[in-house]
């Protein structure tokens, strides 16, 4: 078998070890003989060695967009499915709050999800052989496994040893993060077990666990460095030195595993009613100081220029396309004189299938497989109605509730506030900059190729027509309502709108490259806002010079949309408001929805628990093909409930599988499942 590793740091001597090393579940992780894994000899006695020992970890971080066929990962109010043909995935499921769909493995007529692979394997470089669960239990067995022979290191210089300690610490603390953030407290493994004892490690609260991942995450950002690069190992392989843990990466998870801690859900539980009772604001005010001082510190070694880190440039060039007038919110080609660009963070195109993240991205796994894009990710974003986007029948389609309530006015205000000037017969004008860069609407270009010759009927389908009644919404007619948009809205922001079969641009000529990062720098500053808000409002400020508004605000910046309000500012329940509403516009559709949602105690409280469609009707003969869509009048503006979420507290953490749960006594279910 061909095994590509990351960094390529002394792969060639160490693949033999490998082999017999793998584990992907708790009772796995017990039957391991502790003999069988390494020889240490061979494995721990340079930094060569023990560095391609720690690849293997960086080898198994799931890619969550593209682990299987078709894959979901949004999980919150922010998405819907295409119903019938997306009946099967995670996301539906979800809906109906049947969250054992989150290990289906084929026995339950579902999707599998980047959470639960079978047969997940630690060695393979395909994207479908690794998730959540089958890799965290033997990740952590391996970092505390080399952390116990660190003695054995000998031959290293001290800051070799120091990195190699910092990749470790960071990486069980990871490890048991993630697991944290979906099942709740779990057993915290500092040390690896021998076979022959009985397993009682009790179940942690998520505090307890909490506290420990700090510890190590602490430790960790003590030891690495803040750009490899610039380190004497990291000159040996410049340009191989992108995907590692640094300073920053554990500095960012210590803020954010505080913040979690810190959160509604864990500082009072699981309950209902937090929307209308204040629950929602009672967070931990320690902990999210202690959170907050952690993510200063990461935006203070950002901000210092030490970092390869820096805020991706939001500078497009006006639209060139075939027959359309320059409107620049069509194909986000960076400006001249750009020197990064805000989408190359998700995707990339033409550039030879390059990793996406551009300079923002702080935790990525493996490198995506050449084309892989194509398959199973980039045709799933856009309409299939008259096969316009080809094959995978499923799409992905951002909820109209969501939308309304992320994407506020180009002048900073929410669409709902009485100031905003949001005008309901105008509903695409003058909105937060991130919309157009984001979402596909109704007069959308969403063709940039006219169809012609034997293809000539689908030209009616290169404006979309997403008003009640258009052709790319349901009408009653059975194949567009499940090839069409469920909610009126299509989403462009991690797949181009082009990669549909006129455009081409999930075909090889476009070199399409998508990737999801775990956390970029903008969630730094998203973090810190709202650590801050908790700790004390808007003005707190620790570490990096600036307050809890301030980072807001520079996201803001970033994109020219307004700042937050000072009526906003001068109350700590309105600013922690706006914090959560620009998390949602700036992390939209990149897979943390569920999981803010969990910890703010708003899963299941309205309005957070429907998801909507979008009404209207058009006003006049405005024409599309030359005029700007944001222009464009409306009437009848409303929604539509298309379903409603019936959560109860159980569904505030995911169950276990019930094989893990009967292992032993100490290990319970989690509570309702």
């Amino acid at each position: 078998m061909k095994k590509i590793y990351i960094y390529k740091l002394g792969v060639i001597g160490f693949l033999g070890l490998l082999g017999t090393f793998g584990m992907t579940s708790c009772s796995d992780y017990l039957d391991k003989s502790p003999d069988s894994d390494v020889n240490p000899e061979t494995a721990f006695k340079n930094f060569t060695n023990f560095e391609g020992f720690v690849e293997q970890i960086y080898n198994c971080i799931p890619n969550k967009e593209s682990c299987y066929w078709c894959t979901s990962f949004n999980w919150g109010e922010d998405e819907i499915m295409n119903a019938g043909l997306g009946d099967t995935h995670v996301t539906h499921h979800f809906d109906l709050g049947d969250y054992r769909h989150w290990y289906d493995e084929g026995d339950k007529g579902g999707q599998q999800s980047w959470l639960n692979r079978p047969g997940s394997d630690p060695n393979s470089t395909d994207k479908f052989a690794h998730s959540l669960n089958g890799h965290a239990w033997y990740c952590i067995r391996k970092a505390n496994l080399g952390l116990e022979n660190l003695d054995k290191l000998v031959d290293a210089t001290k800051e070799e040893k120091a990195f190699i300690k910092g990749q470790l610490l960071f990486f069980r603390a990871w490890w048991h993060h993630q697991q944290m953030e979906w099942w709740g407290g779990i057993p915290y493994l500092d040390h690896s077990l021998p076979a022959d004892s009985t397993f009682t490690l009790p179940r942690l609260s998520f505090r307890e666990c909490a506290e420990r991942c700090a510890a190590d995450y602490r430790a960790a950002a003590d030891l690495l460095p803040d750009n490899w690069d610039n380190s004497t190992i990291g000159k040996k392989t410049l340009g191989k030195n992108d995907l590692r843990i640094t300073k920053v990466c554990a500095l960012g998870y210590l803020g954010k595993v505080l913040l979690w801690a810190a959160s509604p859900l864990n500082e009072l539980g699981a309950q209902l009613g937090a929307s209308t009772n204040g629950n929602t604001y009672k967070y931990n005010a320690e902990l999210a100081r202690r959170a907050g001082e952690a993510l200063g510190e990461a935006i203070e070694h950002i901000e210092s220029g030490a970092t390869p880190y820096s805020l991706a440039e939001y500078n497009y060039a006006a639209d060139d396309a075939k027959n359309r007038p320059s409107y620049g919110i069509y194909d986000h080609v960076a400006a001249k004189g750009s020197k990064s660009n805000f989408s190359d963070i998700f995707r990339t195109t033409g550039q030879s299938w390059k990793m996406p993240g551009s300079v923002e991205a702080i935790m990525r796994g493996p490198m995506p497989d050449i084309n892989g894009s194509n398959w199973n990710f980039a045709k799933l974003w856009g309409p299939k109605v008259d096969n316009l986007v080809e094959h995978d029948a499923i799409i992905h389609m951002p909820t109209a509730n969501y939308i309304n309530y992320a994407y506020g006015m180009a002048n900073g205000l929410p669409l709902d506030d009485p100031e905003s000037g949001f005008d309901p017969t105008h509903p695409f004008k003058d909105r937060d900059p991130r919309f157009y860069h984001d979402i596909m609407f109704d007069g959308f270009q969403f063709l940039n190729t006219k169809p012609s010759g034997a293809d000539a009927p689908s030209a009616i389908y290169q404006y979309l027509e997403m008003y009640t009644g258009g052709n790319m919404v349901p009408t009653g007619n059975p194949e567009r309502d499940a090839n069409g948009s469920r909610t009126g809205y299509f989403c462009q922001k991690l797949v181009p709108h082009q990669c549909n079969k006129f455009d081409g641009m999930y075909n090889w000529g476009g070199a399409l490259q998508t990737y999801l990062p775990y956390m970029r720098v903008a969630d730094i500053y998203l973090l810190y806002a709202e650590a801050g808000a908790a700790a004390s409002g808007a003005g707190f400020q620790a570490n990096c010079g600036r307050t809890a508004e301030d980072a807001i605000n520079v996201l803001r910046d970033r994109v020219g949309a307004g700042h937050v309000a000072s009526k906003f500012a001068a109350d700590q329940k309105k600013f922690i408001d706006e914090v959560r509403r620009e998390r949602a516009c700036e992390l939209a559709f990149e897979g943390f929805r569920w999981q803010d949602l969990q910890r703010w105690l708003l899963l299941s409280e309205y309005p957070f628990n429907i998801k909507t469609r979008q009404e209207f009707k058009r006003v006049g003969n405005f024409d599309y093909a030359k005029q700007d869509p944001r222009d464009a009048e409306v009437t009848g503006w409303s929604e539509t409930v298309i379903l409603e979420r019936k959560f109860g507290t159980k569904h505030y953490l995911l169950p276990f599988k019930e094989k893990e749960v009967y292992l032993y006594s100490e290990f319970p279910q989690n509570p309702g499942w």
